[in-house]
């Protein structure tokens, strides 16, 4: 395999050498299920998606596994404030976090554990922690002793003197032996939910899941860890310290993928300026969002604006516009086997989604010129190229995945109601036009204009399509 990833760890684009050839395993952290998701919660799932859809491409078996954070102090607030149980709320905002994922086209994980389905798993990795002296009791919670671990920092590059500042800038238990040591295991407070282990009725902490889980689904080492890049550090910065502490040799490679930003700052819930995945897809097309958030290069910023969106409506209507043509011209054309080398090229070097798109712009390009001068050949090679190269993507929309209506739910079955009803009203457009009668036909159309429907005469029909401002 020639493909080269960025690696976060060593700062680098490294050749990816697979630790059992033809075989990729990789563990993306997921969702803290306090809220339903923003885009910026779901950038990272489809990002990660599209790799794991073109090391399956390359030949690979892929095990892709995500967590859910299903017990968190945040989940435990909100369960206080809205009078609920903290199951109720994690329950809620995971199957809106499906929903997310399904609607804009990510393929299921292979596994998608959650936090408090593996509280023995994590009990057992303490177990081993404390044994080896790197984590210590305290008072009915449990540390990891950060200075046992003389590697600490390097994924992040951060230097002890300021950890100790960031530490001091946070919370500072009072049972810790140096501000810097993060909890494995929280002690109680009257009236959480809590598990009984050998140090009390408590509860883990957030960067223990991760370790136990990753360990139990894909073993002691595995191929890639993934991750948006807040979760650096302190997030995998701890689960290196301890994974590798218990004797793990954890992640060969390390991903991350930028965010989403509103007015230059990080799309969060805290910061009041996300917006939810359910709320867009009311107004924009799931593959058009799929489109919007997936073409940029993962490590790079999207700054949201309802400009770019439309933008990004226009750019994947013009495939879409293509496909639908030839469709018409040359009947049912499937995709071809492969790729083109050059789409190869670009999704090989860091999952160059930007270039890669490029290239199927550039083909849409040709294939137009094609439609222009009637070479059904060109049309159908041009076109099994694009679908080819747009089903890596998950962006065919010619699929089985969005032509079924599995993917985009409810907005789905709605255009097909629609769909329904212009065709009726073209079909008196055409009638009045038959019996020309120009005056009928116009008032038809202008009542669709009206309604926001843009209609496109072709040689072979009407077509029509959702105008937006």
């Amino acid at each position: 395999m020639s493909m080269r990833l960025y690696d976060t760890s060593t700062r680098t684009v490294r050749d990816f050498v697979p630790l059992v050839e033809g075989q990729v395993s990789i563990y993306l952290c997921g969702a803290t299920v306090q809220a339903p998701p923003h885009i910026g919660h779901i950038r990272s799932g489809l990002n990660f998606d599209v790799l794991r859809r073109w090391f399956a491409h390359r030949g690979n078996d892929v095990v892709f596994c995500r967590n859910v954070t299903d017990i968190d102090d945040k989940i435990i607030a909100k369960s206080c404030t809205e009078g609920v149980p903290y199951w109720q709320v994690a329950q809620t905002n995971e199957r809106a976090f499906a929903d997310a994922y399904t609607a804009l086209g990510c393929l299921p994980s292979t596994v998608e554990p959650r936090a408090t389905g593996h509280i023995p798993e994590m009990v057992a990795m303490i177990d081993r922690l404390i044994a080896t002296g790197h984590a210590y009791p305290s008072g009915g919670d449990v540390y990891f002793d950060v200075s046992s671990f003389p590697a600490y920092g390097a994924l992040s590059g951060q230097k002890p003197d300021a950890m100790r500042e960031a530490e001091d800038a946070g919370t500072g238990a009072a049972g810790k032996r140096d501000r810097r040591d993060f909890a494995l295991w929280k002690a109680a407070k009257p009236g959480e939910p809590s598990w009984e282990t050998p140090w009390g009725h408590g509860r883990p902490g957030w960067h223990l899941e991760c370790s136990a889980m990753a360990h139990k689904y894909l073993g002691a080492a595995f191929d890639i860890h993934g991750g948006g890049l807040d979760l650096v550090f302190p997030h995998h910065e701890n689960e290196i310290a301890q994974s590798k502490a218990a004797g793990d040799a954890f992640a060969a490679y390390w991903m991350h993928n930028a965010w989403v930003t509103l007015s230059g700052e990080k799309m969060s819930k805290s910061l009041g300026n996300s917006v939810l995945v359910s709320e867009m897809l009311k107004r924009w097309s799931p593959l058009v969002l799929r489109y919007y958030l997936a073409t940029p290069h993962y490590r790079s910023m999207i700054e949201y604006s309802e400009e770019a969106l439309r933008e990004a409506e226009v750019s994947f209507g013009r495939i879409e516009g293509f496909l639908e043509r030839a469709g018409e011209q040359t009947g049912a054309i499937e995709p071809t086997a492969d790729v083109p080398a050059v789409f190869a090229a670009a999704m090989d070097d860091d999952l160059g989604v930007p270039q890669a798109m490029a290239v199927v712009h550039n083909t849409v390009r040709d294939g137009n010129t094609a439609l222009a001068a009637g070479d059904k050949d060109a049309v159908v090679r041009h076109a099994a190229d694009v679908r080819a190269m747009l089903g890596v993507l998950g962006m065919d929309p010619l699929s089985e995945q969005w032509t079924a209506g599995a993917a985009g739910g409810r907005s789905d079955e709605l255009r097909g109601v629609v769909d329904h009803l212009v065709k009726l009203a073209l079909g008196q457009r055409e009638a009045a036009r038959a019996r020309k009668d120009y005056a009928a036909a116009d008032a038809v159309r202008d009542s669709l204009t009206a309604a926001g429907i843009v209609v496109e005469d072709t040689p072979h029909g009407p077509r029509w399509t959702l105008h937006r401002d």
